[in-house]
């Protein structure tokens, strides 16, 4: 019987730092093209593992493949988007010189940009609506912006997989809609789509699938398989708020996410 590879699988992986284990014997396969809300509490492995897919991070032990080949065949086609607190946004570099950050992988950093880089970084500061501060200091923008500038920069890296680490922290409504129809756009161009969020109502609505987290797999499958009362008890113990609108809510008061503790880059 033949096998069509997944996007994604991940087979027993041991993830950490050092002798550290964040995340214990995680197994998942994503489909092809599919929208994977990541969810857990702080400190859960939801960052460990993005960082571990995108090879910031050696995988302890296990397998992990993309389109059938070992983790790192691949290098150009996942893109990262980290959480706003893990970028130095005092390194001196303009919007432009970070969305072209996004065309290194298809084209080496000693080569000069071509054309066809160019075109393609000026229509993804086009489509997330930033081409008029292309010049402007990284620094120097919003919180809204600048996520805009890593969403730009990861549309002209022409990603096949896209993780995204709580884009929706932090940032204003606009912004956030704008990234979902980012997701959208992305959905039809069959990219697959891994975003960690602590907003659980918008993973039930707005996911195909949801990996919910805690140092281990607590449940993969669509969101009403997931969201059963076993599982997030599981996850979340007493930080889950349920109320009586069927809305859930996450008690923020976590201890801090123990996996940022990386020197800052903003080339990550």
């Amino acid at each position: 019987m033949t096998h069509t590879p997944h996007r994604l699988e991940v087979h027993h992986a041991n993830i950490g730092y050092g002798n550290k284990i964040i995340l214990n014997d995680l197994s998942f396969q994503i489909p092809h093209g599919a929208r994977v809300a990541v969810v857990g509490p702080n400190g859960a492995g939801k960052s460990t593992l993005f960082k571990t897919l995108v090879g910031l991070l050696p995988l302890q032990s296990g397998k992990i493949l993309i389109h059938g080949e070992s983790l790192g065949a691949h290098k150009d086609c996942v893109a990262y988007i980290p959480q706003r607190e893990e970028v130095d946004w005092k390194f001196p570099v303009t919007v432009y010189d970070v969305v072209m950050m996004g065309r290194y992988g298809q084209r080496g950093w000693l080569s000069r940009p071509s054309k066809q880089d160019k075109e393609i970084v000026n229509n993804s500061l086009e489509k997330m609506g930033i081409a008029n501060l292309a010049k402007q200091s990284i620094g120097e923008l919003s919180g809204g912006q600048q996520q805009r500038v890593f969403l730009a920069r990861a549309i002209s890296q022409e990603p096949h997989i896209l993780l995204m680490d709580e884009p929706f922290t932090g940032v204003d409504v606009t912004t956030q809609e704008t990234t979902l129809n980012l997701l959208d756009h992305l959905r039809e161009k069959e990219v697959t789509m891994m975003i960690s969020t602590h907003d659980l109502n918008l993973a039930a609505s707005r996911f195909d699938y949801v990996l919910l987290l805690n140092h281990k797999l607590i449940a993969f499958g669509k969101p009403p398989a997931v969201f059963v009362k076993e599982n997030l008890a599981q996850a979340f113990g007493n930080s889950l708020l349920v109320m009586e609108n069927g809305m859930m809510l996450v008690d923020e008061c976590c201890p801090p996410d123990e996996e940022h503790h990386h020197t800052k880059s903003v080339v990550e």
